[in-house]
């Protein structure tokens, strides 16, 4: 007689146990409105999606775009001197609203940038990627100074080709001017601030972009800092 087996009547085992299934994270939306709220106030240029992302746990840019859109949503209703602005890239940026600039502007710290300076990185803006002569042949020599400290602040890059000089605007500057990082979108944005000060892109100068009615003045932020 055979002895008894005892695993008998027990169903086989195939493969590892299957292992529990993480619950998943309850998103608490309040506490990251919050957290966008804060984080937009204090940076002080426009934040990409991932970014907030990584600022509230959140993993979805979908939903922090929502929640964002709804902060957004509350300071229009809200009716206050500031606002919450989704831009054409995507990103989310917190200003003052433009009626309210002149009436505060005395109250502002110093230009980041003097006029000169700012006509210079508007030419650059927008004829970009430019040759460093051409720059100064439309500018005049004092460009050889203004190109000096955009490089220096970080807004303007120069890239060596050859014997050629290339200038081009940086990330630190389409976040500080709230301007798409697209160049194609930013181009577009400078025109229609170009035009609103009667200049047509077919001209040689540009208007700075600070007299040219950008949503937030250079006068009323704080100096750029890199993303």
């Amino acid at each position: 007689m055979k002895p008894e087996n005892p695993a008998a009547g027990q169903p086989e085992k195939t493969g590892a146990p299957a292992k529990a299934e993480k619950p998943k994270k309850v998103v608490n939306e309040r506490e990251a409105r919050r957290l966008i709220e804060a984080a937009l106030y204090a940076s002080g240029y426009p934040l990409e999606p991932k970014t907030l992302c990584s600022i509230t746990g959140i993993t979805s840019k979908r939903l922090v775009s929502e929640i964002a859109r709804g902060l957004a949503e509350s300071y229009r209703v809200k009716g206050g001197a500031l606002e919450i602005v989704e831009l054409e890239d995507g990103r989310f940026v917190m200003q003052l609203k433009s009626r309210y600039v002149k009436k505060i502007r005395r109250l502002t710290l110093k230009p980041l940038l003097t006029e000169g300076p700012l006509k210079t990185l508007s030419y650059i803006a927008y004829r970009q990627p430019v040759p460093q002569a051409k720059v100064v042949g439309v500018r005049g020599p004092q460009a050889y100074q203004h190109i000096a400290r955009l490089l220096e602040m970080g807004l303007v890059e120069r890239e060596k080709l050859g014997k050629t000089s290339i200038l081009r605007t940086t990330k630190i500057f389409a976040d500080y001017f709230n301007l798409s990082r697209d160049l194609r979108l930013m181009r577009r944005q400078l025109e229609k601030l170009f035009e609103e000060k009667g200049w047509k892109p077919g001209e040689e100068e540009t208007p700075p972009m600070s007299q040219a009615g950008q949503k937030l003045p250079a006068e009323v932020k704080t100096a750029p800092q890199p993303a």
